[in-house]
């Protein structure tokens, strides 16, 4: 199992990206996801060219502005994957801080680039509102 860590610094407060983040409907900053459809507990994303993924929401923590998943349903064959974005107010700032496990370990650079690519998307988003 390997574990990727970013962390990212916005200058926008935690309440305005928390708001994109929490809601779990929301496909916008994620690059590839054409749509995104709730079932439950269950988050299933059409992904361009990739098909179809289902992660399951283990928690939505708006208090501690946590979000943990775990992506129970890929076209890959992976073992184990559980992810944590968790926000910290900085000054007038936000610390976006995510961590993924990921098992076999050599899907994670793929993972990895996910992750640095939404981060981009989302200081996208956040700057033209």
């Amino acid at each position: 199992m390997k574990s990727i860590k970013e962390v990212r610094d916005f200058e926008f407060p935690t309440t305005v990206i928390w708001d994109i983040i929490s809601d779990i409907s929301r496909c916008d900053w994620v690059p590839g996801v054409e749509s995104i459809e709730l079932d439950g507990n269950k988050r299933i994303f059409k992904m361009s060219g990739m098909g179809r993924l289902v992660e399951e929401i283990l928690e939505c923590n708006d208090s501690k502005m946590e979000l943990t998943y775990s992506a129970i349903e890929t076209m890959a064959p992976i073992g184990h994957h559980l992810a944590k974005i968790k926000l910290y107010a900085k000054d007038e700032g936000t610390v976006f801080e995510w961590t993924t496990e990921i098992d076999p370990p050599e899907f994670s650079d793929a993972i990895q680039q996910g992750m640095l690519a939404s981060l981009d998307q989302l200081d996208k988003i956040l700057k033209n509102s």
